[in-house]
């Protein structure tokens, strides 16, 4: 492949919903730190925090829908790892399961006056259903295209988080900066 990636900017924005969600929502390491699961009121802004990046209008989330996403970004994460790991059919099961679980299905949405937008819709128009279901689809729209070894996990020791890679080259390994230069940090010194 040559060049950028080339998802539709509604794919692109949840893709990286679903990196937010799985960053945010489930437990792990991040740069060689412990990370909890969030929980009660803590979880609820960490929803918020994933939904309304982007320049997004910051959504109300109940305590139940944070639950909700939790419970999907726990299945996110499991897309993840699976694709990391090379297993495309673990992968490809679990987002079954998630598009058939959310009912999600395409729309053409317009907004604003401009023109139509391949939107993705769960069986009902709550919150956490509608976000869990476009999370699917974009996923299933990754794996089912010639960009699925974009997703990814850190490959730094003790770091656990996710990332979608748009490099060029497809040559991202690291969640973050800070990752990648801990990991080359250590080399060097094991070289010496």
């Amino acid at each position: 492949m040559t060049g950028q990636v080339n998802f539709g900017s509604h794919v692109l924005n949840l893709l990286d919903v679903c990196v937010r969600l799985v960053n945010g929502l489930t437990g792990g390491a991040s740069g060689g730190v412990p990370v909890e699961e969030p929980r009660g009121v803590g979880r609820r802004a960490a929803v918020v925090e994933a939904l309304s990046g982007g320049g997004r209008i910051t959504p109300t989330v109940s305590a139940p829908a944070a639950e909700q996403l939790a419970a999907t970004a726990r299945r996110l994460r499991v897309v993840f790892e699976a694709v990391d790991g090379g297993q495309a059919d673990a992968a490809a099961a679990e987002v079954n399961a998630l598009l058939s679980d959310t009912g999600a299905r395409p729309q053409l949405d317009r907004r604003d006056g401009q023109g139509w937008h391949l939107h993705f819709h769960g069986a009902d128009d709550s919150l956490a259903l509608g976000w869990s279901a476009g999370c699917a689809a974009a996923l299933a729209l990754a794996l089912g295209s010639d960009l699925a070894g974009r997703l990814g996990v850190c490959a730094a020791t003790v770091c656990d988080r996710v990332y979608v890679d748009r490099s060029r080259n497809a040559s991202k390994r690291f969640c973050s900066t800070a990752c990648q230069s801990r990991t080359k940090a250590a080399a060097f010194r094991a070289r010496r």
